[in-house]
């Protein structure tokens, strides 16, 4: 069968401002930014008028560049342009897509995973200022019910490329993100207030694109962002362009990247912790949600549940931050409880307090608790503080995990399943001695195993419940016997034993410590 001509014609012309040559695939696209000059150019019938210099980009670790193709539902589209914005705590990319139809989308970076939105007109019910949404708020647009999941204010910080509309380089403006059951996030865009830039987007792995034409390599020369730690001097190298803090390995202080490289650096001490189990750097074989891919250890975080009172326990966590090239970011999470896998979500889940609904499956509520962040090493795509603290809500579903995090302003959810240790220490090749310490309370049993013991188990539960009756907190002897993921610590909590609620203890079921990290 013939293919259908693409209706586009190339335009190419000489920038005003240096003379090189400017090309436009779309006949269409009012905007080019020269690749030579960084001058940004209108098109004015068949000449180029200079509107305007774009900075520098700030380089990021994501595989895409101008010229990269690849295939959604059918269409060939090729990546034209970029923009890259600028908010408090870092930056982000979106990616301008442009369909042989003619039709242009966006590919940006979501929380270290990829979406493709489609921009489309604002629809009623859009509150004409953006201080009217509210973190955690929920409205009704398009017939549809959403979360807000963040607001805040940013700027185009760099332009590169073939792009659909002229950018303001020059002012801040307003950007929220909402959040659907349906797998979908909302952004509203007031940069050319008081008209409202609305789209919609899904997410999407770049391997389901069919994409060729990705950089070969994520990793940056020595050269690109070579720095010298701020507090003792020892050269620092960060791995990846997403980079936004880097602690030195040699006096551990965390340094900030947030805002680039050149001048005085922020950065903080820090003194106490750990080395990691896994060490940095390691690769392993996992299967996070997809197909087994290899993920690469490139930060470690220490935390702890913030207790109510003195009287309550606190109770210590880890955290891996892992990185795949083309999959974007995901964290494993090493409790008392056991181990387990999150990456971050583009939806939100539907419902409120004891039950929440996530793509057909109900979660129930476990705890609420404050997470705070004590030690870290390695790099983070986010900008980490001293005493960073974050609010936390867990939900299980048998080996499902979900987990809402709310911080500085943001909203994100994030969801995972449970880890046998010994999938850990086999997919990161660790000694047999080291295997035994990755072990933790919530052990899975197999078939044969469960009934050699269950006599046995069902005595200690006799004996715990006897004792508890007369404790303070009926189910806290199970959650010490049996372990917080427990059957018995479970059914003891939803029977209504014991204080319920909150959280004292027990390590996180798939929160990670982002801060907030936006796109």
């Amino acid at each position: 069968m013939a293919t259908e001509a693409s209706p586009q014609r190339g335009y190419r012309a000489s920038c005003p401002n240096c003379g090189a040559p400017v090309e436009f695939r779309s006949a269409a696209s009012p905007v080019a930014v020269c690749g030579f000059c960084r001058s940004t150019l209108a098109r004015d019938g068949e000449s180029l008028t200079r509107i305007g210099q774009s900075a520098e980009l700030f380089d990021d670790h994501s595989p895409l560049q101008l010229g990269a193709a690849g295939r959604h539902q059918g269409s060939v589209f090729t990546v034209v342009g970029r923009l890259q914005l600028r908010y408090a705590d870092g930056v982000w990319s979106e990616w301008h897509a442009l369909f042989d139809s003619g039709k242009s989308g966006w590919l940006s970076e979501d929380n270290g995973r990829y979406v493709l939105s489609f921009e489309a007109p604002a629809p009623a019910g859009v509150p004409p200022v953006p201080e009217a949404l509210q973190p955690g708020q929920r409205i009704v647009l398009d017939g549809r019910l959403w979360e807000v999941a963040s607001r805040v204010r940013a700027r185009v910080a760099a332009a590169q490329g073939e792009l659909p509309f002229a950018p303001n380089l020059v002012d801040e403006f307003e950007v929220a993100d909402l959040r659907s059951a349906q797998d979908e996030v909302a952004t509203l865009d007031w940069s050319e207030a008081p008209k409202i830039h609305w789209s919609i987007g899904r997410p999407i792995a770049l391997a389901d694109l069919s994409m060729s034409g990705l950089r070969e390599t994520s990793e940056k020369t020595l050269g690109s962002r070579a720095l010298q730690c701020p507090n003792c001097g020892t050269a620092l190298a960060p791995k990846l362009e997403a980079t936004r803090s880097i602690v030195c390995h040699q006096c551990r202080a965390v340094v900030d990247l947030s805002t680039g490289v050149g001048g005085d650096l922020a950065h903080y001490a820090q003194a106490g912790g750990s080395e990691p189990q896994i060490p940095l750097g390691s690769v392993g074989q996992l299967a996070l949600g997809s197909p087994t891919k290899p993920w690469q250890v490139v930060g470690y975080a220490e935390r702890r549940d913030v207790p109510d009172s003195a009287d309550d326990e606190s109770t210590p966590w880890r955290e891996y931050l892992l990185y795949h090239r083309t999959e974007g970011f995901a964290f494993l999470v090493d409790a008392e409880d056991g181990w387990s896998w999150t990456v971050p979500i583009t939806g939100a889940p539907q419902g409120v307090g004891a039950t929440v609904k996530w793509r057909g499956t109900t979660y129930r509520k476990l705890y609420d608790y404050t997470g705070e962040t004590t030690w870290v090493l390695g790099e983070f795509y986010w900008k980490l503080e001293r005493g960073q603290r974050t609010h936390h809500t867990d939900y299980a579903a048998g080996a499902k995990r979900l987990n809402r995090e709310a911080a500085a302003g943001e909203i994100t959810w994030s969801a995972g399943e449970t880890l046998d240790a010994g999938v850990v220490a086999r997919a990161f090749g660790l000694a047999p001695e080291k295997q035994a310490a990755l072990q933790r309370d919530a052990k899975p049993l197999s078939a044969g195993s469960a009934r050699g013991v269950v006599w046995l188990v069902v005595a200690i539960v006799v004996v715990v419940l006897l004792v508890a009756m007369c404790s303070r907190d009926e189910c806290e002897d199970l959650r010490r016997t049996f372990g917080a993921a427990s059957t018995e610590y479970q059914q003891c909590k939803r029977t209504g034993a014991g204080r319920t609620g909150f959280r004292t203890s027990g390590g996180s079921y798939g929160g990670f410590g982002s801060g907030g990290g936006h796109k």
